[in-house]
C-alpha cells in the first residue's frame, strides 16, 4: 500500500492559520505570503486525499475533515517537537527570566512553567509578575527574556496573541443602590482596565466613586468579593463566588485589550525561543474557549441576577 506522509511544516502551517483566523495572519506569523500559505493548504489537501476546506463568505473553514487533520496535526508536532526538545534540552543549562501580567499568573503561568522545565530541567528560571507597562519596560532595559503582558501593543517589541475581552465584575453579595453612585474596586491610577472603565462611566454620564483600592488582583477580588463595590476585567481565572457580564446593571459595554507577548531584539538563546512557542501555544489554548464564548457561562449572569436597590 502507497502511504503519503504529511509534511510537517505544511501541518504546523494549517494550526497557525486556524489558530490566528485566517492566512493573512498566519503569512504575518510566519513571514510568508497569503499566497505561499494557500498554496501549502492546497498540497496538504492533496497529500490527505479528502476536501479538508469548505468556502464561508470571503474565506473558509475547515470540514469535518478538516477539523480531523488539525487535532491529529497537534499530536504529530506535539510528539514531534517534544521528541527535538527532550533530546537537546537534557544537557542545556542556564537560565531564562520570565515576566507575566497578573492576568495570566494563575491560568497560562503554570501550564508554561511545567512544559519548559519537563524540556529543559537543568535550566533556571526566574519568573516576575508584574504590572503590564513595568514588564515591557523591563524588557527594554535587558531584565527580562521575554514578558507576556496586557495591551502594549503599541511597543516595537509587541507580537499580539489574541484579545482579552473586558467584563463589569461583582461579588454575589454585592448590591446596587440607584440613588448612589456606583461602588468601584480598583487597581492603582496605572491601570489600563481601571482608565477604561471610569471613560466609559463619565462618558455614559454614570456617576462613580472608589470604595477600595488594590495593589493587587487578590485584593481587588477580595473586595469584590466582600461587595465593596463592582470592578472591570477579564472573566479569565476569576475565583467562583465572583459574578461577572458584558453588561451588568446596564452598564456600557467595555471593549477587547490585545494579549502581547514581548521579547528583546537581539537573538534569542534556544532555551528563550522554545519558552516563546510554549507561551504562544498555551495562551492560544486559553483564549480560544473565550473566543467561542464558552468560558465561565456558569458564572455569567444578566443585570437582574445581581440584587440592586430602587431608591
Amino acid at each position: 500500500m502507497n502511504m503519503t506522509n504529511l509534511d510537517l511544516d505544511t501541518l504546523r502551517t494549517l494550526i497557525v492559520a486556524n489558530d490566528l483566523g485566517g492566512y493573512g495572519q498566519a503569512a504575518v506569523r510566519l513571514g510568508r505570503t497569503p499566497s505561499a500559505i494557500s498554496l501549502q493548504m492546497k498540497r496538504l489537501q492533496e497529500d490527505a486525499g479528502a476536501t479538508l476546506f469548505r468556502k464561508d463568505g470571503r474565506g473558509v473553514v475547515l470540514t469535518e475533515a478538516g477539523e480531523i487533520v488539525l487535532r491529529f496535526g497537534r499530536r504529530i508536532l506535539a510528539m514531534n517537537d517534544e521528541l527535538l526538545d527532550t533530546i537537546r534540552g537534557a544537557s542545556l543549562a542556564g537560565s531564562v527570566r520570565l515576566g507575566f501580567s497578573q492576568d495570566f499568573a494563575e491560568t497560562v503561568l503554570p501550564d508554561v512553567l511545567s512544559q519548559f522545565t519537563k524540556l529543559y530541567p537543568l535550566v533556571q528560571i526566574e519568573v516576575r509578575i508584574e504590572g503590564n507597562a513595568a514588564l515591557v519596560e523591563a524588557i527594554d532595559k535587558g531584565q527580562l527574556d521575554l514578558a507576556l503582558a496586557v495591551g502594549q501593543a503599541d511597543r516595537p517589541t509587541a507580537e499580539i496573541l489574541g484579545e482579552l475581552e473586558l467584563v463589569w465584575i461583582a461579588g454575589q453579595d454585592f448590591s446596587r443602590r440607584s440613588d448612589q453612585p456606583i461602588p468601584l474596586v480598583l487597581l492603582g491610577p496605572q491601570c489600563a482596565f481601571r482608565k477604561e472603565a471610569i471613560q466609559k462611566l463619565d462618558q455614559s454620564k454614570i456617576p462613580w466613586r472608589v470604595a477600595a483600592v488594590s495593589p493587587s488582583l487578590a485584593g481587588l477580588w477580595a473586595s469584590a468579593i466582600g461587595g465593596l463595590g463592582i470592578t472591570a476585567r477579564s472573566s479569565l481565572g476569576l475565583p467562583g463566588r465572583l459574578l461577572w457580564d458584558k453588561e451588568m446593571f446596564d452598564l456600557p459595554q467595555l471593549p477587547a485589550f490585545p494579549v502581547t507577548l514581548h521579547a528583546q531584539s537581539n537573538a534569542m538563546s534556544e532555551g528563550v525561543e522554545r519558552l516563546r512557542a510554549i507561551t504562544r501555544s498555551a495562551v492560544a489554548q486559553t483564549l480560544r474557549p473565550s473566543k467561542e464564548r464558552k468560558a465561565y457561562r456558569g458564572q455569567r449572569v444578566r443585570a437582574a441576577s445581581v440584587k440592586s436597590w430602587n431608591s
